[in-house]
Formats: structure tokens, C-alpha cells, sequence
């Protein structure tokens, strides 16, 4: 049954559905090509990146096979993708989108350049996106999640990043970056996109399952969390 045929028949829809689903915008395929020069360029400037971090931190993210979750700014995710290309290369990572029509064209950006898109936000498809995001982990795939966005305010850590965290009891990582040489944009988020081979430091951390988890609320895991990755960061 097509995804279309799924929106329209009661019985095929999940048990959220009811509650959160509204249609997810999609775009023609022939329409999501017009992408493709965007996407190679940005591979190809990416790949120039001079990315330095430990040898232990390189270890570990090579050799986890577990799926983990990896948590970093919005203002941060060009390298964010770059670091699981070089050194998660062997699995798959997928970001959560919005199900709007700009989010229909940010989904498509994402899959030229190997990432998986879950479509949902915390105001459409939340509860469909959270199960979707469970399968995925239970499956192996890594996801990334930017805890600030898709609006901020910047550096605002979402309460769902560390629900996330509790249910699935998977390892939480820390992604900073320290960039040499880069643009920052005038965004709400102060976008950063490092110039072509620059260095970007990063020291990631990372954070196993702790069975105190389940006792504190989300909100609280939550304002630990960004404790953690603003220590860590350096604007």
C-alpha cells in the first residue's frame, strides 16, 4: 500500500495517527533533483574539511557498533554530517524533519546526501516521528538530532532529545566543534558553514545509558544535557 493509500484508509494508519497525523508534504521526484548541483557541491566542499579529534574519540565512533544518538547545535550541522560520513560510514544515520512543505524539500536535500529523513516535529506527527525514531535505533541506524531546532531559540535543548535518551536507553553523544575559519550567518541560530579546508576541532563526549535516568524527569535530563554540550562548545 502506497503512502497516499495509507492517508486515505483508516485502518493503515498507526496508533498516533489519529491524534498527530496530518499529510506529509512531499515533493515530485523529478522536482528533487534540481538539488542534485546543490548536494554534490556541498559534498565535494565538506570532503576539503581538515577534521581533527583524538585518537580514542576516532576508536570509539569507528568501532561502536551500537546505534547511538548524536546530539549537536543547529548552528552545527554541516560538520555534524561530515563526522558521521568519515567515521560512522558503515551505518546509516537519520534526521527528523519537519512534515511541511519546506520540510518536504529539506527531506530531499538530506537523502543526496545519505541521510535518512523522519518527518515530524513537536507540533505535527510527534508521537508517529518518536516510534518511527525507535524503529530506526532498534534497527542499528544511528540518529542526529539537533535539540534547538527546527526555530530555536539557539542553544535550547528540547525535552524530547531526552525522552529519546530514556526510553531507548541508547548512548547519548556529544558533538562540539571549534572552527578555525568559517562564515556565520545572520540566522536565529548563527549558522556556521567552515570555509573550504579549514580545520574544525571536535571533541565529541559520550554519554552511556544510566539507569537513573528513569528516575528524574525528562525536563531535568534535558537541562543536564545542554549543560553538558554548552560546556563543551565554543562560539
Amino acid at each position: 500500500m502506497s503512502a497516499a493509500e495509507k492517508q486515505n484508509d483508516p485502518s493503515a494508519r498507526g496508533p498516533y495517527d489519529e491524534e498527530y497525523q496530518r499529510r506529509v508534504r512531499e515533493i515530485p521526484r523529478w522536482k528533487s533533483w534540481l538539488l542534485f548541483p546543490a548536494a554534490l557541491l556541498l559534498r565535494l566542499w565538506l570532503r576539503t574539511l581538515r577534521i581533527r579529534l583524538s585518537a580514542d574519540v576516532r576508536q570509539a565512533l569507528l568501532s561502536d557498533k551500537n546505534p547511538l544518538i548524536i546530539v549537536f547545535w543547529h548552528n552545527r550541522l554541516l560538520i555534524a554530517t561530515e563526522l558521521h560520513r568519515r567515521f560512522r560510514k558503515w551505518s546509516k544515520v537519520n534526521g527528523l524533519v519537519s512534515p511541511s512543505r519546506d520540510g518536504a524539500w529539506l527531506a530531499a536535500f538530506f537523502r543526496m546526501l545519505g541521510i535518512g529523513a523522519i518527518r515530524g516535529s513537536s507540533g505535527r506527527r510527534g508521537g508517529q516521528a518518536m516510534l518511527e525514531i525507535h524503529k530506526k535505533l532498534a534497527a542499528g541506524e544511528d540518529i542526529a538530532i539537533t535539540p534547538d531546532g527546527p526555530r530555536g531559540p539557539a542553544y535550547r535543548f528540547n525535552p524530547g532529545t531526552a525522552l529519546l535518551a530514556q526510553i531507548t536507553h541508547c548512548t547519548v553523544v556529544m558533538v562540539p566543534s571549534k572552527f578555525h575559519c568559517a562564515l556565520r550567518l545572520k540566522t536565529w541560530d548563527g549558522f556556521y558553514i567552515p570555509l573550504p579546508f579549514s580545520r574544525v576541532d571536535i571533541n565529541p563526549k559520550f554519554i552511556p545509558y544510566d539507569k537513573m535516568w528513569a528516575h528524574i524527569s525528562a525536563k531535568t535530563l534535558a537541562e543536564e544535557f545542554r549543560e553538558t554540550l554548552t560546556a563543551l562548545t565554543e562560539d
